[in-house]
C-alpha cells in the first residue's frame, strides 16, 4: 500500500507541530518534526544562507527515515517549501538544490494552518506581528494554489483544527 504523505504548513506559531503530533497519535503513525528547529537550536549563532541547504537535507533525511515506519500515513511538520519561503524572505534567494528537490518530492495533501490562534513566544520565532503572520499565510496560500496539490485551510482552536484535519483527510479520499 502506498503511504499517504500529509504536510502541515503555515506561518510561525500556528499549531503545526501540535497538529502533526495529534494526527500521528490518532492514527498510530509517525510524524516528522520540523528539522530546522533542532538544527537552529544546536547552531549557537544566527542561521545563514548556507545553513538552509543543510536544514533541507536534514528535513529530507527525516522524512525518508520516518517513511520506513509508516503503515498508511506520514504526517510532516513543514517541508522544503517552507525553507524556500524563508530563504527568499530572509536572503532574497533559494539554493537551486532545494528548488530542484521541491519539484521532485510529492505529497498527497497539505494542511495550511491559519493565524487565528494566539502567538506563542519562542526564541526561534521571528515574526509576532499580525501583519507579518498574515503575509506569510498569504504566501503559503498562494504557493499551494499554484501547486495544484490538494490542500485545506485549518483554523479555529486546537480541537477545531484537529477535527478539521481529520475531515480533510476523509474529504480527500485519504
Amino acid at each position: 500500500m502506498e503511504i499517504k504523505k500529509i504536510v502541515i504548513i503555515g506561518p510561525e506559531s500556528t499549531g503545526k507541530s501540535t497538529l502533526s503530533q495529534a494526527l500521528a497519535a490518532a492514527y498510530n503513525e509517525p510524524w516528522v518534526h520540523e528539522y530546522a528547529r533542532q538544527f537552529i537550536e544546536n547552531l549557537n549563532r544566527p542561521y545563514e544562507f548556507d545553513d538552509l541547504l543543510q536544514i533541507a537535507k536534514g528535513q529530507i533525511y527525516a522524512e525518508d527515515s520516518a517513511l520506513k515506519n509508516a503503515k498508511k500515513y506520514l504526517f510532516i511538520d513543514t517541508d522544503l517549501q517552507v525553507i524556500d519561503v524563508w530563504s527568499n524572505h530572509r536572503f532574497g534567494k533559494t539554493d537551486p538544490w532545494i528548488l530542484e528537490q521541491i519539484k521532485h518530492r510529492k505529497y498527497d495533501l497539505y494542511l495550511l494552518t491559519n493565524v487565528d490562534i494566539p502567538w506563542e513566544e519562542d526564541p526561534q520565532r521571528e515574526h509576532p506581528d499580525p501583519e507579518m503572520r498574515n503575509y506569510f499565510f498569504d504566501l503559503y496560500h498562494n504557493l499551494l494554489q499554484k501547486s495544484k496539490v490538494p490542500f485545506e485551510i485549518i483554523q479555529g482552536n486546537y480541537i477545531d483544527r484537529f477535527v478539521a484535519a481529520m475531515k480533510a483527510l476523509k474529504n480527500n479520499g485519504l
